[in-house]
């Protein structure tokens, strides 16, 4: 039997049209939530982790590893040998390399050094 060779393409067409309808109803949707950031309302704020453990545990983890061990990112074990307290400040402040700034608040940058020189 002869099969239509252009049902499939009708089909794929329908499903594309479908999925542009659907995507462009959920972009109305966060347009509008992203008006609302815009204006002032439904801001989200981020608790700040005090503890450097936990700081580790939500910024750095991805590039450092779970045991410190360097994934993407150099290794900790020993960084404290390697650099003087004012520069892991300075290096967990305003990043390094591929490392963004940015990444602990100022005020728990000397935690974090102190935390980092003991690794």
């Amino acid at each position: 039997m002869n099969r239509n060779p252009v049902v499939p393409f009708i089909l794929i067409m329908v499903l594309g049209i479908g999925l542009i309808f659907a995507l462009s109803f959920k972009g109305l949707g966060d347009s509008k939530e992203l008006a609302d950031e815009k204006n002032g309302g439904g801001k989200k704020t981020e608790a700040v982790a005090a503890n450097p453990e936990d700081i580790y545990k939500t910024t750095c983890i991805s590039c450092h590893g779970d045991q410190y061990q360097g994934v993407v990112g150099p290794t900790l074990k020993g960084v404290g040998k390697k650099y003087s307290h004012a520069q892991l400040k300075n290096i967990v402040m305003h990043g390094r390399g591929a490392m963004p700034s940015g990444l602990v608040p100022e005020e728990n940058a000397d935690k974090m050094a102190d935390w980092l020189a003991k690794l």
